[in-house]
């Protein structure tokens, strides 16, 4: 029995032969964002954390990122929720305060303080459910406030003195975000934050035995953390995030160091001083007095070599750190281990951050995993205004203005090249057109010995297989058809 093989001719748009772009049409996944406090990129280094190095074996490792200036708590985490360097979302400081009135508040009731977090820019709880999503929020900072009359659906806000590195508690809260939250609620993001090592780094030093056995406990915590999600059937639609707010550093005191106290300074006074923000780590602030802004930087600059002087306009510009009526018109900087003191040493902690972002021991770490992400993947660093841009793509949402770019962190995602054909839903696009012609009995040949520019004008143009049973470009596949001959 003879078989004779029919010519196909395939008239399709030209799109149809290139890669396909774009997001793939699947059913959201949901995000989970943890904020491990102070987890400096290297600290899994001197510790064995094999949760950690399974979620990388799972996922995505960064080699680190780059947080943004100033790397303390609050601003770096705004940052994460907003996608924004701190000039621009305004959350400057742990702190709030009132330059008339001389009001200060710490880190806990300044998370109480609507106007200072609601101050244009939107965090990424309420732009997801101003676009029909549902989001919860359990420790992260700015979860308290109300932005533009909206705040957080589902919140937990910790109470005042809480320890944050009681490991029952985090076991509690992960139980309430994964088995409540996510499984029962059916929340699609929920951000999650947990306090340490960032104390221990402090109280202890980066270096210590402490905190190496702080970094343990994370990664005990990280392994709850996926444990529980396989438990509440979670694992195969939820992306998980964890990163972190800054590193830590050393404090350098004692034997030849010499601090940096500023009464000590020649020609400096705070009588010179309407308002100031010192004795809080490397950086500080300050407002003088009518008249005296360039008597008082002359007398700073110079005044220290490892303190650095700057006029608002004049800080540089890779810090953004300037454009903003919040900040104040002069900012000081320490080097790298140094902290900055006012009238007299007040600070004694071992380790410390709020230092320059190019400063290797202020980076993060950085672990994804799930559904949307590549698996056994290390990349290079990027900054953490980028993980903004990233969530919203994993949860279909419109991102507000932001700095970060998805360009960034697109390549640790699996997309449409990553994925057969036949896994692809159709497109909710305009549909293209197919005409399937078959020309009984013409053999694959036929055009080499005659004149045929009409084919010849149609192979340039379109499609040509050069034998019907061998598939053309990954996206069109030609299969052959076959027919008893009539002899």
């Amino acid at each position: 029995m003879l078989l004779t093989v029919p010519l196909l001719l395939l008239l399709v748009s030209p799109s149809l032969g290139a890669p396909l772009s774009g997001s793939i049409a699947r059913p959201r996944n949901k995000l989970l964002l943890i904020s491990f406090d102070g987890f400096r990129w290297d600290y899994d280094r001197d510790v064995d954390t094999p949760n950690l190095d399974g979620m990388a074996l799972d996922g995505i490792k960064a080699t680190y990122v780059t947080p943004p200036f100033l790397t303390i708590t609050s601003p770096a985490h705004f940052t994460l929720l907003t996608g924004r360097y701190i000039e621009n979302h305004g959350v400057i400081h742990n702190m709030w305060f009132n330059i008339t009135t001389q009001e200060k508040k710490q880190y806990y009731m300044t998370q109480f303080v609507d106007e200072y977090w609601d101050n244009g820019s939107l965090p990424i709880w309420i732009t997801a459910q101003r676009q029909g999503l549902k989001a919860g929020s359990l420790h992260f900072p700015g979860t308290a406030a109300t932005y533009q009359g909206q705040r957080v659906q589902v919140r937990e806000v910790e109470p005042r003195f809480y320890d944050y590195s009681n490991e029952t508690e985090w076991r509690m809260s992960i139980d309430t975000v994964l088995g409540s939250w996510f499984s029962e609620q059916d929340l699609d993001f929920v951000s999650l934050y947990f306090g340490e090592p960032d104390t221990t780094g402090h109280k202890y030093g980066p270096e210590s035995a402490e905190r190496r056995e702080m970094v343990k406990q994370v990664d005990r915590t990280v392994g709850y953390i996926r444990t529980a999600a396989q438990k509440h059937g979670l694992t195969d639609r939820l992306n998980i995030i964890i990163t972190a707010d800054h590193g830590m550093t050393t404090v350098l005191r004692n034997g030849p160091v010499k601090e940096i106290i500023l009464s000590q300074i020649p020609g400096f006074s705070f009588r010179d001083i309407k308002f100031q923000l010192a004795d809080y780590g490397p950086t500080a602030m300050m407002l003088p007095k009518e008249g005296m802004l360039d008597k008082v930087y002359s007398a700073l600059k110079g005044g220290h070599p490892n303190l650095h002087v700057y006029k608002k306009e004049d800080m540089p510009g890779r810090l953004h750190y300037s454009n903003n009526p919040r900040i104040l018109p002069l900012i000081l900087i320490a080097d790298l281990g140094y902290v900055i003191n006012g009238l007299f040493p007040v600070q004694y902690s071992k380790g410390e951050h709020g230092f320059d972002n190019q400063a290797m021991d202020m980076k993060t770490f950085f672990r994804a995993a799930g559904p949307d992400f590549h698996k056994n993947l290390v990349v290079g660093p990027f900054e953490t205004v980028s993980v903004y841009p990233l969530m919203c793509h994993l949860l279909g949402i419109t991102p507000e203005t932001n700095d970060g770019s998805l360009e960034d962190t697109r390549h640790m995602l699996i997309t449409s090249e990553d994925t057969d054909i036949s896994e692809v839903a159709p497109s909710r696009g305009p549909r293209k057109k197919l005409l399937l012609i078959s020309l009984y009995g013409f053999r694959w040949d036929y055009d080499r010995d005659a004149d045929t520019p009409n084919l010849d004008v149609m192979a340039l143009c379109q499609v040509k297989a050069i034998f019907v049973n061998i598939a053309s470009p990954a996206h069109i596949t030609l299969l052959p058809v076959f027919k008893k001959d009539a002899n």
